[in-house]
Order: C-alpha cells, then sequence, then structure tokens
C-alpha cells in the first residue's frame, strides 16, 4: 500500500515508483510481451490450459487487493476537501455512530469503483482485510445500513450532496492551467449502461 509523503505534497509526489519498482514492472511487461508474442508453428499435443503445480500460501505480513488505486482515489478525495463539504452540508445524521454522512456517500462511491454493482456488494468488500487497510477503515457500513442511509435522502438533501459536487468540481477547474481552457470537446455520443434491479 502506497502511503502519503505528507499534506502538502502533490499526488504525483505522494504516487512516485521509484526505480527498483519500475524495474520490477518492465521486466514484467517484458516476460508477458515475450509469452504473447511466441508463435507456435507445430501443432500442440495438449490443450493450453494444462495448471498442475499451484501452491496457495497466506502472506503473514502482505496483503494484495485488486482494486489498488482505491487508495489513490481516496487521497484525491481528501486532498479536495469532499469528506468535510459533505459533512458539513449534508446534516442527515444527528450522532455518528460510528459512521458520519462522508462515509456513507463515500463508502457506496467506493463499492462502485471496486466493481460493486449493487448495495449487496458491500458485503465482500467489508469482509476484505486489505481493501479496509488501503481505505485506513476499521470497518465500513453493511448493505442493511447503507440502505437505510440512502432512505434519509429527501429532494431538498439529494440536491444539497449534488451541489457538493458541483462545487468540488469548480473548483477543480480553477486549478487547470491558461492551457487548459484553449479548446473544448464535446462527446455528444449516448452511451447504454446496464443496470441490475430487482424489477425484471
Amino acid at each position: 500500500m502506497v502511503g502519503a509523503r505528507s499534506r502538502g505534497s502533490s499526488l504525483t509526489e505522494q504516487f512516485r515508483v521509484n526505480a527498483k519498482v519500475r524495474r520490477q514492472l518492465k521486466n514484467r511487461k517484458k516476460r508477458i510481451a515475450w509469452r504473447l508474442e511466441r508463435i507456435d508453428r507445430q501443432a500442440s499435443e495438449r490443450p493450453e490450459l494444462a495448471a498442475s503445480n499451484i501452491h496457495y500460501e497466506i502472506a503473514e505480513r502482505t496483503r494484495a487487493i485488486a482494486t489498488g488505486g482505491i487508495g489513490a482515489a481516496h487521497l484525491l478525495i481528501n486532498r479536495l476537501g469532499l469528506e468535510r463539504a459533505i459533512n458539513d452540508r449534508l446534516g442527515l445524521l444527528k450522532v455518528h455512530l460510528p459512521y458520519h454522512e462522508s462515509d456513507h456517500v463515500l463508502n457506496i462511491a467506493c463499492n462502485l469503483l471496486a466493481g460493486g454493482t449493487r448495495l449487496e456488494h458491500l458485503e465482500l468488500l467489508r469482509n476484505d482485510e486489505g481493501y479496509l487497510d488501503a481505505l485506513g477503515a476499521r470497518r465500513i457500513s453493511d448493505p442493511t445500513t447503507a440502505g437505510d442511509f440512502c432512505r434519509r435522502f429527501d429532494v431538498e438533501r439529494i440536491e444539497a450532496l449534488q451541489e457538493v459536487f458541483n462545487d468540488t468540481r469548480v473548483e477543480i477547474w480553477k486549478q487547470q492551467p491558461e492551457d487548459f481552457f484553449r479548446e473544448a470537446i464535446l462527446n455528444a455520443d449516448g452511451t447504454m449502461v446496464e443496470t441490475a434491479s430487482a424489477w425484471h
């Protein structure tokens, strides 16, 4: 897991890859390229998928996660002050036992970033020790608690949350250099997005 150097350092500095890791990644890419580029001119006597010598081990200290970018996403969230803005302006919870509004909102967002498509998938993440460590969380809410939080929203609170995102987006645009605004590209293509629902 990558750690931040200091709150004042840039995201680029926080995620700068050292020379050893760059060398390891380069070597691994070379090995994969060699395997994929090999062209066998002779017929094979056995199928290609023929695993037979696999051993599973549990590392004592190292934990790997499939959602490696989740920590970087959360550092960006912190840098933008999104957590504070959600907690200050949403005001859905009178007592935080233990979750704050930002915990619920970002928990659902991170579930989507991790490949989840419904609240039930939070149960997989809350049982993933590496995922919890990447977010610096002792625990995250279960699907039932997340659903209860969602039911607290009315039109006014939905608009308040949307305004938090809109204001944050404006602040990001303000940080862009002058060259960034010389050309705008408008993507007008329509996209069909499949969603899961109980109403099939």
